[in-house]
């Protein structure tokens, strides 16, 4: 092989190793966690390519979050294939974002997640004016990024998958 060409090879070798998580960094410190504002979490949500998107908001040290989340996983599993798409949104305090990771990947979870970082009440707002800030708080849009189901304490997980269902099925907001 020439001089230039195994050069060539090296240096692709070292961006894709770059580019790639870094193995046992990435395992030990577990899934990853943005902080987003409320724009940029209604902008995964509205990003396309999903023809259904469920929002949860859960904290580590919210009960009823830790309970209902085994449920929302379940349903984010069956349906991510059919094109829902998972947005994920700890309201956890900087300080507790190690026990957040820790509590994604306990669950399973292999997408970034959002940790909210702005004023309670402009995020709260943002997401929905109907929302009075509860947590869990569980939010379902259609493929165009429209609110179709919204539901704050924990979801009742059948009610729950037949607001996926109708979001996936629905038409409006397709282009």
């Amino acid at each position: 092989m020439s001089r230039p060409i195994a050069w060539m090879l090296a240096a692709a070798g070292i961006a894709l190793a770059s580019s790639a998580p870094a193995g046992g960094a990435a395992r030990r410190q577990g899934p990853v966690i943005r902080p987003a504002t409320p724009r940029q979490i209604l902008a995964a949500v509205r990003a396309p390519g999903a023809r259904a998107v469920v929002l949860n908001v859960w904290a580590t040290w919210c009960v009823p979050c830790r309970e209902e989340f085994p449920d929302v996983m379940r349903i984010v599993s069956a349906y991510r294939g059919r094109g829902l798409r998972p947005v994920l949104v700890s309201a956890d305090f900087d300080d507790q974002v190690p026990a957040a990771r820790r509590f994604l990947r306990e669950h399973g979870v292999d997408f970034p997640s959002y940790l909210k970082s702005s004023d309670d009440m402009e995020f709260i707002n943002a997401l929905s004016p109907r929302w009075s800030g509860a947590l869990p708080a569980t939010f379902v849009y259609d493929a165009g990024g429209c609110l179709e189901y919204f539901h704050e304490g924990r979801v009742p997980p059948l009610e729950l998958e037949r607001a996926v269902r109708r979001a996936l099925a629905s038409t409006a907001g397709r282009k």
